[in-house]
């Protein structure tokens, strides 16, 4: 019986490849992965209103804020709030400006329930510090207000494997004879619709390495990964980048073996080689659907279609179309007719015609608004890649894209972020060898990634099992890419994407890449010997783990008087039975065997004058911060915390 497909090529039904087992089980496990969001959903609704209200921690944030400035007001580090950016697809340094929209969204998945400096709410914090030292509690969106949206999908893969043929062959759009050389010149998006009707979005991105910098960027926003692989040249170089980059930014991977209907076509020998960069195909025991295509062809594109919603069905990609819309910016360029034309992916919410956005310091009422296949339209959803008009000046690609109230708050918000950037400048923060992830203190897990290029293939193996054998429990050390070869810009890109360093060994840097690495602070560490190698990572390690202390007790305080001075200060007339007590000692207060406060000592006498510390045997006056309930015969212990790693 024939099914709804997607009719390609010659004007004849696609013929599905054989080769894609397991779809029952895939089918299986989207089910279950539904119910499981709907019961999460339905268990935080629960917390919700199990919650007193006015009980959640408040932060009043302003219009716009510096990262570093952000991280002190909600009380985490500055890499907390970068890691919450990344996630939502925005790559921001430790001192550049967000707007209040995005910094609340980053607030409100820490758990704080933000609020818009100067507005009534925020008003009342004023002079508050209520913040938590930790919060267990992330915030979600209610589960009524969120709707199935079209998965996201973005082709990578080696230069002339067929991504542009295949991305032509499903929406049935001639783009490649316009295209120099066969290679992607600019990031388009597309709308499709797959075998059972639903739509997906389209990413297109460069395959070239001039392009890996873009290519990166698509990676951050998508739902699911296409990696093309030609059955007759199997895994290259930028294939193993492909797969790095979509790691890096953890999404899940579909492979196409593209040509299998050439007669030296080999999709085995392909197979192999992707279990050799950890990619293994479901009928061999992994986790990732691959499957024979021919994108000139038109075969096997319903059935990679299909695995493609399935895999996306696994996360169950949602969003609330009824808020404002927040999108990022895929592209954006000078049109001499029409002005700056700006292609948005709209993540969530709707965007209208009329609406006023932001992106960056670029701000301005949407004029004109098209889709993808360049037709005028008034609104678009979730998912929906778009083309606006009406920005006053060109925003960078991969900026977050707000709505605001109106012109004017936009001028407002970009005049801020202008004012903010002249006092504080716009330098990058890089990661060193010496500073990765140095400000951490939180979480129970850290990432160490490792960016490695070697003289020969021959010195990865090693390289590699020395460097992950340092992870330990509380560091996990990973090397997300490793290549022959020079160092170069698409190396210094995934560093910077993932918070990473680069290792060099017994290799050069190319000159371009050098000049990339220092503009964006990325360190390039070059070594010729695996030692120093080993050596250095380890420190680095050592540095990243939580430090853990040990209590050192320094004296044993006897109370044998209470003076009164004023109304509530109290201070202990003792004799020091045992040890050193030191003015800047821990102290903790014991009656009857019972601990009845810990703080510290706040003031320490001999006679009338003050002393830094004083030994057994002597008397002295004794106040301890935050406790004026001494009684005779209480127990001071003075004591120090001291670093044993």
């Amino acid at each position: 019986m024939p099914r709804a497909g997607l009719l390609v090529g010659r004007g004849r039904r696609a013929r599905a490849c054989a080769g894609t087992p397991r779809v029952a089980d895939r089918r299986r496990a989207r089910d279950t992965a539904r119910l499981r969001r709907r019961a999460l959903h339905q268990g935080a609704r629960r917390m919700t209103q199990a919650q007193a209200p006015g009980t959640g921690p408040k932060v009043a944030i302003p219009q716009a804020v510096v990262v570093n400035d952000l991280a002190d007001l909600l009380d985490v580090t500055p890499v907390d709030v970068i890691k919450e950016l990344m996630k939502n697809g925005v790559m921001a340094t430790i001192n550049q400006v967000v707007d209040f929209d995005t910094a609340a969204v980053v607030a409100a998945d820490l758990g704080f329930l933000p609020e818009e400096e100067g507005s009534e709410d925020s008003a009342a914090l004023a002079g508050e510090d209520d913040r938590p030292a930790s919060i267990s509690l992330r915030v979600v969106e209610e589960g009524d207000d969120l709707e199935p949206r079209a998965p996201v999908v973005t082709v990578l893969g080696h230069v002339d494997h067929g991504k542009t043929t295949l991305l032509d062959t499903i929406r049935r759009a001639s783009v490649v004879d316009s295209e120099a050389g066969g290679i992607t010149q600019h990031i388009g998006a597309y709308q499709a619709s797959g075998p059972d009707g639903r739509a997906l979005t389209f990413i297109d991105t460069p395959g070239h390495e001039a392009f890996t910098e873009m290519r990166a960027r698509g990676a951050q926003v998508t739902d699911v990964a296409i990696i093309v692989v030609a059955a007759d040249d199997g895994v290259m170089p930028q294939t193993r980048e492909a797969i790095d980059h979509a790691r890096a930014a953890e999404v899940p991977i579909v492979v196409a073996i593209n040509k299998a209907d050439l007669p030296n076509a080999n999709p085995d020998r392909a197979k192999q080689q992707l279990m050799e960069v950890q990619v293994v195909p479901e009928e061999y025991g992994g986790e990732t659907p691959v499957v024979p295509i021919s994108a000139l062809q038109g075969e096997g594109i319903d059935d990679l279609l299909e695995n493609v919603l399935l895999v996306a069905d696994l996360d169950d990609p949602r969003a609330n179309p009824d808020r404002d819309a927040v999108g990022i910016v895929l592209e954006a360029s000078t049109d001499p007719r029409r002005g700056i034309a700006t292609t948005i992916l709209v993540q969530t919410g709707t965007l209208h015609t009329g609406d006023v956005i932001r992106a960056g310091l670029a701000y301005g009422k949407i004029k004109a608004m098209t889709d993808h296949t360049g037709q005028r339209i008034k609104q678009a959803g979730p998912s929906a890649p778009v083309t606006v008009l009406g920005l006053n000046e060109v925003p960078p690609a991969g900026e977050r894209v707000v709505t605001v109230k109106n012109e004017k708050t936009a001028r407002a918000e970009v005049t801020a972020d202008r004012r903010a950037m002249e006092s504080t400048g716009t330098p990058q923060m890089g990661v060193t060898l010496d500073s990765l992830f140095g400000e951490i203190h939180r979480g129970t897990v850290k990432d160490f990634n490792i960016v490695l290029k070697t003289d020969v293939q021959g010195s990865i193996e090693p390289l590699v099992r020395a460097i992950e054998s340092l992870a330990m429990d509380e560091i996990n050390v990973k090397v997300i890419h490793a290549a022959a070869g020079t160092v170069n810009e698409s190396d210094v890109n995934l560093a910077v994407a993932s918070q990473g360093v680069i290792v060099a060994f017994n290799t050069r840097t190319e000159t371009g890449a050098q000049r990339l690495a220092d503009s964006e602070h990325v360190e390039v560490r070059d070594y010729r010997v695996i030692y120093d190698v080993v050596s250095d990572v380890e420190q680095a390690v050592q540095g990243l783990l939580e430090p853990i202390f040990e209590e050192r007790e320094d004296a044993f305080i006897e109370v044998r008087a209470v003076f009164r001075r004023g109304r509530r200060n109290s201070i202990a007339g003792c004799v020091v039975r045992d040890g050193t007590v030191n003015s800047r000692s821990l102290a903790r207060v014991r009656r009857g065997g019972e601990v009845v406060h810990e703080s510290r000592i706040d003031s320490l006498q001999r006679f009338q004058d003050r002393v830094n510390e004083v030994t057994a045997g002597q008397e002295c006056g004794i106040t301890v911060d935050g406790f004026e309930d001494f009684q005779e015969g209480d127990e001071i212990v003075a004591y120090h915390m001291e670093q044993t790693r």
